[in-house]
């Protein structure tokens, strides 16, 4: 897909170059004096997914009126373009077909500088890996003032050997700000990539309350369950990371218990004929229900009655806040920024990872005591709502936005630039 030409920029005044951080010498930018601020947003896809789904209620929040935001995509298709038309938020796709690496990421790299050139962006955020690697360079070469990249997970994927994690850290360090989901990334980056605190912000994600105060259909949606308890989990199934196998391993103790315990697979991947084919072997295929990917999630979670997260590692998941959205008792591996959701014996409970007879413990004493269950899932819905909404996520990144470009500002003229930003934030 072509991008369509922008409109002619307005003029800016640029900042003379001065000695930046890593004896990386900073080129002149050119910082806009009227609202609304250009904000440009670089994802990799609109494919239904955590970072995704974050970055586009974000873009649709920000007030139309102070930020102009163009969402780019390496890739424009998914399901989540429905929340952004019609709107104000423009979708344009740069795809490097052949990889980053390759001719055609070259082109597109220059493409993206030359179209962020000329339209004057004063912000360029990108959101995950592959928008990292391509949109902080292009911003550098078209002289954007404020670049924002991003770290969401622990590097856990096998893309993060220790040569490409080094070369992704470098630029990030060099040329950015990093925006990090939870405080777990931020002190991995901090001791294991050199960065300082202050080149790593945390902005923790939210959750949409109203998208999950709906009634679940359970006869409907969940015909096959019978009249069990429904435990569910919402995960892609293309790694381990998500802890399915441990799932699986801990199923047998809890069905001789309660036998009419179904367990609700929500989310799909390469993965899913493996744990099919182990399901099979323990003799559990009537427990499991694999529902794929679904759009009607909130629904789903609604006609369930527990909820499990058994990760591996994790930056801070969407699934748990959609799970004390719901209302659902929630347990979860003690890794990465579950801890930052959860309290133990509070909000929810706290497992260690790797450890299918802690799960199967787990599961027990909620089914074992339904007042204990309830108790929890109502204190995580009242703790998510009071803590990961959207008015304080799009409040804190507004605010982010307006810091970094007063930090561009120099004094004299420039002064009249925080008098814009300021009067965005209002």
């Amino acid at each position: 897909m072509a991008a369509p030409e922008p409109t002619a920029a307005p003029q800016s005044r640029r900042e003379p170059g001065r000695q930046a951080k890593g004896n990386v010498r900073e080129m002149p930018v050119k910082i806009a004096r009227t609202l609304p601020l250009r904000i440009f947003f670089l994802l990799d896809s609109l494919d239904l997914g955590g970072t995704e789904t974050q970055a586009v209620e974000l873009a649709r929040r920000l007030d139309p009126h102070r930020y102009k935001v163009t969402l780019g995509c390496l890739r424009a298709r998914g399901p989540l373009r429905q929340r952004l038309e019609p709107g104000s938020v423009r979708i344009l796709e740069f795809h490097p077909r052949g990889g980053i690496d390759s001719a055609r990421g070259i082109y597109q790299l220059l493409r993206l500088a030359a179209f962020l050139r000329r339209g004057g962006f004063e912000v360029v955020h990108t959101h995950d890996l592959w928008s990292n690697l391509l949109g902080i360079l292009a911003a550098r070469l078209a002289r954007v003032p404020v670049i924002i990249s991003s770290c969401r997970d622990l590097s856990h994927t096998d893309w993060y050997t220790p040569w490409r994690r080094r070369i992704l850290r470098r630029i990030q360090r060099s040329w950015s700000m990093v925006l990090a989901n939870s405080s777990a990334i931020r002190d991995d980056l901090v001791a294991r990539d050199g960065f300082t605190a202050d080149e790593v912000r945390v902005i923790r994600n939210a959750v949409d309350m109203e998208r999950f105060a709906v009634a679940g259909d359970r006869q409907r949606l969940l015909s096959e369950a019978g009249g069990g308890k429904l435990v569910v989990q919402l995960g892609n199934m293309v790694s381990d990371v998500k802890g399915h196998a441990y799932l699986i391993e801990a199923a047998p103790a809890v069905i001789a218990r309660f036998p009419q315990t179904r367990f609700v697979l929500i989310g799909d991947g390469p993965l899913r004929l493996d744990f099919e084919r182990r399901i099979q072997e323990l003799k559990l295929t009537e427990n499991f229900i694999f529902l794929g990917r679904r759009s009607d999630v909130p629904e789903l979670l609604a006609s369930c009655d527990l909820a499990i997260l058994p990760s591996l590692a994790e930056g801070l998941p969407n699934a748990v806040l959609e799970y004390l959205a719901a209302g659902l008792p929630t347990i979860v591996t003690r890794v990465g920024g579950n801890v930052e959701i959860l309290e133990e014996g509070r909000t929810g409970l706290l497992i260690p990872p790797r450890d299918p007879e802690a799960l199967a413990k787990a599961l027990l004493r909620l089914l074992e005591n339904p007042r204990l269950a309830q108790a929890l899932g109502q204190a995580g819905q009242e703790h998510v709502r009071a803590n990961f909404s959207f008015a304080r996520l799009t409040d804190e990144t507004a605010k982010l936005y307006g810091e970094l470009l007063e930090s561009k500002a120099g004094g004299g003229d420039d002064r009249k630039l925080s008098q814009v930003i300021a009067a965005g934030l209002e």
